[in-house]
């Protein structure tokens, strides 16, 4: 495990118990939170997208100013909804997000899930050409915005233009260099895995794997990853590849922890029903830190990956979050090999 980060949802609700009551807090907290889990040392501040949902749903500002206000953490999406995107005008927005950063950015991207509207992606403007799905939008917006962002020109210039071009065809601006290898696919099968090893893709799993075969979800999620890495060596790519699975892990060191997870320690698989299709659900791991330390050990997927993302409970609040992040650091990190 070389790198352990954090995934926030980015909800909001305006309720007794919540923490983050409106759209700033949860923007504005998800900046201060990313600050906070750079100084306690952890490696990665990401966030998932959504639309029409009270959770963060423009990453690229939130990515950009968490890129101005650190200095080292990695910072990304886990995932951002393909169908819902204008390649172009994303490649923009992810170059400039990048370039502020200094070139910390890794994007997961995906097919995406379902949403709080029916075929939300209309309401933006995407309508799937006939005889296609949404899904297979999603790829072909995807493909597109990873052309663009190789950065060659393909945009003929205007003979008067405005101002002075580069000679050549021109390409969306800015370009930001190596960002083209620092995208994820969020694969939710095997199949998709593979997919996303044959384009160059990195690879992000997380604790849904949209198919069943009968066996515990660690084992699914580590053949999902044996079979990406497998199609990786075959499509002959020259960088190494990486990989991060999502769990969410509570370490019970206090008795604010124990009240809010206690009931979670005997936490298994889900099997349920989902966009179609039979679906997997991983685990909650919650107890004291030597026995998930243990029962950590034994999850296949987190000893196959090399990036090792925690859910977190944003409405709980930074400090809270914090903490939670803090005690993963201290007392399982060490054991499962980080640094």
């Amino acid at each position: 495990m070389k790198r352990i980060g954090f995934l926030s949802f980015g909800h909001w609700a305006d309720t007794q118990h919540s923490r983050v009551h409106s759209a700033a807090d949860a923007l504005l907290q998800s900046i201060e939170l990313a600050v906070a889990a750079e100084e306690l040392g952890a490696d990665g501040a990401y966030f998932r997208v959504h639309h029409f949902a009270r959770q963060l749903g423009s990453p690229f500002p939130l990515l950009a100013a968490a890129g101005a206000r650190t200095s080292r953490i990695e910072l990304g999406t886990g995932i951002i909804d393909m169908r819902y995107e204008n390649p172009l005008y994303m490649a923009e927005d992810a170059g400039a997000a990048d370039l502020i950063s200094g070139g910390r950015l890794q994007l997961g991207i995906s097919r995406g899930s379902p949403e709080q509207v029916v075929d939300g992606y209309r309401y933006f403007g995407h309508i799937p050409a006939d005889g296609t799905t949404d899904a297979d939008m999603a790829r072909e917006h995807a493909l597109r915005f990873l052309e663009v962002i190789e950065g060659e020109g393909f945009a003929e210039p205007d003979p008067r233009p405005m101002f002075p071009n580069p000679p050549g065809l021109l390409r969306v601006e800015p370009y930001a260099p190596g960002l083209r290898n620092r995208i994820w696919w969020g694969a939710g099968s095997r199949a998709t895995a593979e997919w996303a090893a044959e384009r160059g893709m990195n690879l992000m799993s997380s604790t849904l794997l949209t198919e069943d075969t009968g066996v515990p979800f660690h084992q699914l999620q580590a053949e999902q990853i044996q079979r990406y890495r497998d199609a990786w060596h075959v499509a002959g790519h020259e960088r190494e590849s990486r990989v991060s699975v999502s769990r969410s892990i509570f370490p019970i060191v206090s008795d604010l922890d124990k009240a809010l997870f206690w009931q979670q320690r005997d936490s298994t698989d889900q099997v349920g029903w989902i966009d179609g299709g039979n679906a997997r659900f991983g685990r909650t791991y919650a107890g004291e830190p030597d026995k998930l330390v243990a029962a950590l050990a034994e999850d296949e997927a987190v000893a196959a990956a090399d990036t090792l993302l925690l859910t977190v409970p944003n409405q709980l609040g930074v400090d809270y979050n914090a903490h939670v992040i803090e005690s993963v650091l201290i007392h399982l990190a060490p054991e499962l090999g980080w640094r």
